[in-house]
């Protein structure tokens, strides 16, 4: 179900610059497990994202190339940034297409005004809003797109809400209404936001392997992470009653918003 949502809060969570860092740390290693258990977007996502006569295209934070196969699948010429040679090594062999540079967001070193578009799956949170947004804007040809997604946890639904507690999982943000926090910055000019509810199947083992994706578990030791683990297998198979190998399907919403360069 696709909803046009003009004021409503989403993404990522407030973070400093040294909180960026340091959490985003976590994913230099890990690409292969990353790829393995993260889910795709649907499909009206990317029409929302890509705009009509769009033929370049810039990921940012393209982890191991999740959203930039779907642009590549779109017949965009796509060129993915990120700074973990741990996730692209996937993201080489799903996206053979792709150029691949090996850098940070803020500092792509990527030639000015080359790109239609600029999109950032997942990672705009760890991206510093001010330095991000002035070197989107650069890439961009005058009147380029800069498009921002989040796929995370429908905690609408109250089984999931608890999960993401469990897990841990930070980059889910509570909905509500009212005006929504700014993602961007100028010259980039109002921002479009829209979101979808979906569902993706997945198991118990499937569940205990996303969490083992997260920034939190990845920074933890060993203590807190049989806790973890001991705290969802009671929460799957003795509070929810899911059999060991159970077909789950997996309530998620996708965020997202675009903007054009002023």
């Amino acid at each position: 179900m696709t909803r046009p949502v003009p004021n409503r809060p989403g993404g990522d969570p407030r973070l400093d610059s040294a909180s960026r860092q340091s959490l985003g740390a976590a994913f230099a290693t890990g690409g292969e497990h990353y790829h393995a258990v993260r889910p795709s977007y649907p499909a009206q996502t990317v029409d929302f994202m890509i705009p009509p006569g769009a033929r370049t295209a810039v990921d940012l934070g393209a982890g191991t190339g999740l959203f930039t196969r779907l642009l590549a699948d779109r017949g965009l010429e796509v060129t993915a940034v990120d700074p973990s040679a741990s996730m692209l090594a996937p993201l080489r062999r799903a996206v053979p297409s792709a150029a691949v540079v090996q850098a940070a967001a803020e500092h792509t070193g990527l030639e000015s005004g080359g790109f239609d578009l600029v999109t950032s799956a997942q990672a705009w949170h760890w991206i510093d809003p001010d330095a991000g947004s002035a070197e989107a804007a650069r890439l961009l040809r005058p009147g380029g797109t800069l498009a921002l997604v989040w796929n995370q946890l429908d905690t609408s639904v109250p089984w999931v809400h608890r999960l993401t507690r469990i897990m841990h999982a930070g980059d889910v943000h509570a909905a509500g209404s009212g005006r929504p926090q700014r993602r961007t910055r100028a010259p980039f000019g109002a921002e479009e936001h829209h979101e979808v509810h979906w569902t993706d199947r997945t198991t118990p083992a499937g569940l205990h392997a996303l969490m083992a994706s997260r920034s939190y578990w990845l920074r933890s030791g060993e203590p807190i992470r049989a806790r973890m683990t001991a705290n969802l297998e009671w929460y799957l198979h003795e509070h929810l009653g899911f059999a060991p190998d159970e077909a789950i399907e997996l309530p998620y919403l996708t965020f997202a918003l675009r903007t054009r360069r002023g």
